[in-house]
């Protein structure tokens, strides 16, 4: 498999989510100094508060994607390790974060590390369980990724018919909301639909390869969309 990545993004993001940490932190620690001190600035204090609070959640949307190790890029590389070469990873180059091209098709790939029990219900998914302090402290929510989903394949669809050469079609652009953690379980009714491939990373692999031999495309269609993407 052939990656493509942006390692000037990571590195500079990385660096944003470190100095957004520290910096959150220490608002916090002042405004947590001023409200002993100074218990008459309370409007001092509960700003630096909020501003320290933001500016921490900044940091941990940064330092999850960007800072931790393994990141979401390598925990796909390396889940997608075996794949041949006909297949071509790419992060953060195109207008979505992950975008896998090849005999499977193209793939808007949504890495989420959330653990505990995921399911899908009433056009939503949602998460059961967990740490209450990690939800709010140290990782981002669920969020709706039932709205991110449509929004990336849309992204792709307007990438594609840009850079494709004349009167060639883009193929049907899937999604696949991978989980990272290794607590995470998925509970899905078999009549639920989701808007995506809802798995674990370790399943990946196998649900990409059954795909190639149905819904998949040609070699020479993959090779073409990997062109044009290379000569964007």
């Amino acid at each position: 498999m052939n990656i493509v990545s942006n390692d000037k993004l990571i590195i500079r993001n990385k660096r944003i989510g470190q100095a957004a940490m520290i910096g959150g932190l220490a608002v916090l620690a002042g405004g947590m100094l001023i409200s002993v001190q100074y218990p008459d600035r309370f409007e001092i204090s509960a700003g630096a508060l909020l501003l320290g609070f933001v500016l921490s959640q900044v940091g941990i949307h940064f330092s999850n994607r960007w800072g931790r190790s393994p990141r979401p890029d390598e925990l796909l590389s390396n889940g997608l390790k075996g794949l041949d070469s006909r297949y071509t990873l790419y992060h953060y180059t195109t207008p979505t974060p992950h975008l896998l091209v090849g005999p499977s098709g193209v793939w808007v790939l949504m890495p989420r590390h959330q653990r505990g029990e995921i399911s899908y219900s009433n056009n939503r998914w949602h998460q059961k369980g967990g740490n209450l302090y990690l939800k709010i402290f140290a990782q981002e929510g669920l969020g709706r990724p039932d709205l991110e989903v449509k929004s990336e394949i849309e992204l792709i669809q307007k990438f594609m018919s840009k850079v494709l050469p004349t009167g060639e079609t883009a193929p049907e652009i899937r999604a696949a909301l991978i989980f990272t953690h290794p607590k995470t379980e998925i509970n899905i009714d078999a009549d639920e639909q989701p808007p995506a491939e809802t798995l674990l990373l370790k399943d990946i692999k196998d649900v990409l390869r059954k795909n190639a031999k149905g819904k998949g495309i040609s070699e020479v269609k993959a090779r073409m969309i990997q062109d044009a993407i290379r000569t964007a």
